[in-house]
């Protein structure tokens, strides 16, 4: 299998949502399963689809069956519309006669995923709330101290120079162009691999971030490993596909290193020992499977742990980033706390200088 050059770019990007990828794998696996027809399988998985992309893509891979082609052909010529992995895994599958076992294990994985995406965002959704909130809260503070003074005597909230109505705005404008400013250099910074790299490495240095990415990596990888071994995948494929499951960077930059590696002739705990990505409680366990003969089986009976240890992870990441949103809310609080007391108190020494006179 010839390297990608989008390296993982569309492995977990692609047009389709994460709820769908699962129906249509899961509806397709069934029905497969069952012994109904690939074609009358495919309009059944179409039907259910709720986006029209979707179903429009059914119908014209339907036709291209029809017209001799095969199923991975037919999936990949939808323009991006399948992920990579999806591509990859029935074209092995089409191969051995694993397609609804492929596709059921697709669903699996894909609805893992969506489950922990939203476990992610119900624990984040709450802190982030409270931050916009705080933005809010100084915006109508701006307001509010533009009305109850005048003149000089007028708070300056943040120092910034920002009163009124006007001050208000700009104040949340700016907040608006940083979070869309953020938003798009990191579009632009991913779209060089190199540099994606890089920074995914020295993110897994980063303390909670780091343990959250690579528990992450390790099960997607572990999962994908044996299911392309199991589907009769060669190892050199099996390592590319599975190393580009774990949609991390980091990772897929290292597939060229693992699998020359592997080809040298060394054993796979070597090779994945040697990248300094993989864990060394990861790599024992991969030792102890090669020892054995049976490294898929042994990553299969395991990626239910690992699966729970991203999940802890993600738990430990949320909990995190809810607590430093929480840090700075309680940062902007104090700080004005401080500004309108020392606003006060420079007016009450004021009055009393004025008295004195």
């Amino acid at each position: 299998m010839a390297a990608d050059p989008r390296g993982g770019e569309r492995m977990f990007r692609s047009k389709l949502s994460l709820k769908q990828l699962a129906i249509v794998c899961r509806s397709l696996g069934t029905t497969l399963q069952a012994g109904v027809p690939a074609l009358k399988a495919i309009g059944i998985a179409g039907g259910k689809a709720s986006q029209p992309a979707l179903r429009n893509a059914m119908v014209d891979i339907a036709d291209r069956i029809k017209e001799g082609e095969q199923l991975a052909e037919a999936m990949d010529a939808q323009d991006g519309l399948f992920p990579d992995l999806t591509v990859d895994m029935v074209r092995v599958a089409e191969q051995t006669g694993m397609l609804p076992e492929v596709f059921k294990s697709l669903a699996d994985h894909y609805e893992s995923n969506l489950r922990l995406r939203r476990d992610f965002y119900g624990q984040i959704t709450w802190p982030v709330l409270q931050f916009f909130a705080a933005l809010l809260i100084i915006a109508f503070l701006i307001i509010l101290m533009d009305v109850l003074g005048s003149g000089p005597d007028r708070l300056d909230p943040l120092g910034f120079g920002l009163f009124g109505v006007s001050g208000a705005l700009t104040w949340l404008g700016g907040w608006a162009a940083l979070l869309v400013g953020l938003v798009v250099s990191y579009r632009i910074l991913t779209s060089y691999e190199s540099f994606t790299a890089a920074v995914f490495r020295a993110m897994m240095q980063m303390p909670v971030i780091g343990p959250c990415m690579e528990a992450f990596a390790i099960a997607r990888f572990s999962w994908a490993f044996y299911l392309t071994q199991e589907a009769g995948m060669p190892i050199d494929d099996s390592l590319e596909a599975s190393l580009k499951a774990t949609a991390n960077q980091a990772f897929i930059a290292a597939t060229p290193q693992i699998v020359r590696s592997v080809r040298e002739g060394e054993s796979l705990t070597e090779a994945l020992g040697e990248c300094g990505l993989f864990s060394t409680e990861f790599v024992q366990m991969v030792h102890v499977g090669e020892t054995t003969g049976t490294v898929p089986e042994t990553l299969n009976r395991l990626s239910p742990q690992f699966e729970d240890q991203a999940r802890r992870s993600l738990r430990n990441l949320a909990t995190a980033a809810g607590w430093a949103i929480w840090c700075m809310v309680a940062a902007f609080i104090i700080f004005l706390i401080f500004r309108i007391v020392f606003w006060y108190t420079g007016m009450i020494n004021d009055a009393i200088r004025d008295v004195n006179r």
